[in-house]
C-alpha cells in the first residue's frame, strides 16, 4: 500500500523555509494598505478645505483648476502619508495584525 500522507515543514519537523519571507511580504502589504487607507482618509478630510475657493482672478487656475483639484488633493494626502502622516496607518496596521493573529489562533 502506498503512503499518501502529505507532510508539511510544520508536521515533519523540518525548518519552514520561506515562512519569514512570507511574513515580511505580508507585513509590507499590510503597511501599504494601511498607508493607502490613511491617504484616502486625509484626502476626504482635505476636500472641504478647497470647496468654495474661487478659481477666477489674476492668479486663479480657472476651470482647469477646478477640474484637477481632486488630483492635487490626493497628491497632497499621499505626500503627507509619505512624510509620516498623522499616525492613522500605524493604528490601522496594528489592528490588521491583531485580526490576523486572532484568525490564526
Amino acid at each position: 500500500m502506498i503512503d499518501m500522507t502529505i507532510t508539511s515543514p510544520f508536521s515533519s519537523g523540518l525548518p519552514a523555509i520561506g515562512v519569514d519571507v512570507q511574513r515580511s511580504r505580508d507585513a509590507a502589504r499590510m503597511r501599504e494598505t494601511a498607508e493607502q487607507f490613511e491617504a484616502s482618509f486625509l484626502s476626504q478630510m482635505l476636500k472641504p478645505m478647497f470647496e468654495g475657493l474661487k478659481t477666477d482672478g489674476m492668479f486663479g487656475g480657472g476651470e482647469a483648476e477646478g477640474q484637477w483639484r481632486s488630483f492635487m488633493i490626493d497628491a497632497m494626502a499621499k505626500q503627507t502619508v509619505k512624510a509620516g502622516g498623522i499616525g492613522l496607518a500605524d493604528q490601522v496596521m496594528a489592528q490588521m495584525i491583531k485580526m490576523q493573529e486572532q484568525g490564526q489562533a
